[in-house]
């Protein structure tokens, strides 16, 4: 059977400017050339459930502009349920600015905007759709309280809730009592447990800290390294597929949305979902933009025959 991932997350329209090198503070550099194209977190991870075959559905907030429009045809020509996404009209949509250097290495601006004003509604509105979830997956782009409310609806629910604390930021303790996965990547980790992430000891220890801040379970993406896994029944560390990358932007998202795809309820099959999720990533860091690289599950499948 196929999962249902609820996305709770932020709708950004991504202006990219490529350039040979990042600027140092007070350096104004020209860019190469700009590319604009539908992303934000929720949406990168939408799309990488969708189009890895899972029943995707959406939650979140645009502006009445049209960057908004922009976004809900994207996620629908995509397969993606938008019955949730709210409408406002005093607050733009969001947006992302994207520095991209010739090394595939990215800086990333995020506006908000209608993503950060959403409000309690938005979530009692779809309180039936997560109530028939398998997993919803929420990060920092959008307000945590919201994330909170829906959680917990999950959690009474039996609904698994993973949470992508990214950007890094204070996380209420609310909320991670009411998350059954936490997946940062290493930088994350290290600013949310206060330890460096270094090696495999000191990702055991970055578990051990969120489990004693009420999270189970953790996944922690180190980049072109892959993946290192901590539940209640294994740990272990999922080597990345070697690949020569172009942008990475969307490759953490990537991750994600294709790992809920195939992840079951009790984590039972978590190194085989990271592995298939790896691929999915590998593949998307190989284009550019965020949305159009997202793989699916027939590209996948042809890139990495068993």
């Amino acid at each position: 059977m196929k999962n249902t991932v609820v996305v709770l997350g932020s709708l950004n329209v991504d202006t990219t400017l490529h350039v040979a090198n990042m600027p140092q503070p007070g350096e104004t550099i020209s860019a190469q050339s700009k590319t604009s194209s539908p992303g934000g977190k929720g949406a990168n991870q939408a799309v990488a459930a969708a189009r890895s075959d899972a029943n995707t559905c959406f939650i979140g907030q645009v502006g009445d502009d049209q960057s908004g429009q922009m976004m809900i045809k994207a996620l629908k020509d995509n397969g993606i349920d938008t019955a949730h996404i709210n409408v406002v009209e005093d607050q733009g949509t969001g947006s992302a600015v994207i520095l991209l250097d010739e090394n595939g290495q990215n800086s990333i601006m995020v506006y908000g905007g209608a993503n950060q004003s959403m409000g309690s509604a938005v979530i009692k509105q779809a309180e039936e759709l997560i109530k028939s979830a398998d997993f919803i997956v929420a990060q920092f782009e959008t307000p945590q309280e919201r994330t909170l409310e829906a959680f917990k609806i999950a959690k009474d629910n039996g609904v698994v809730t993973v949470l992508n604390p990214a950007p890094a930021a204070t996380i209420m303790p609310e909320l991670l009592a009411v998350t059954d996965l936490v997946i940062p990547n290493e930088t994350e980790s290290a600013t949310l447990t206060g330890i460096e992430v270094t090696d495999e000891a000191s990702m055991d220890a970055n578990a051990a800290k969120f489990q004693k801040m009420g999270v189970k379970n953790l996944i922690i993406t180190v980049g072109d390294k892959g993946a290192y896994y901590s539940t209640e029944a294994a740990h272990g560390f999922v080597p990345a597929f070697k690949v020569d990358a172009v942008d990475t932007t969307a490759a953490g998202d990537t991750f994600i949305g294709a790992l809920c795809s195939q992840l079951k309820g009790d984590l039972s099959n978590i190194a085989d979902a990271l592995t298939y999720a790896q691929k999915a990533s590998s593949i998307t860091v190989q284009s550019m933009g965020a949305l159009p690289s997202i793989p699916t599950t027939d590209q996948i499948n042809a890139t990495y025959k068993k």
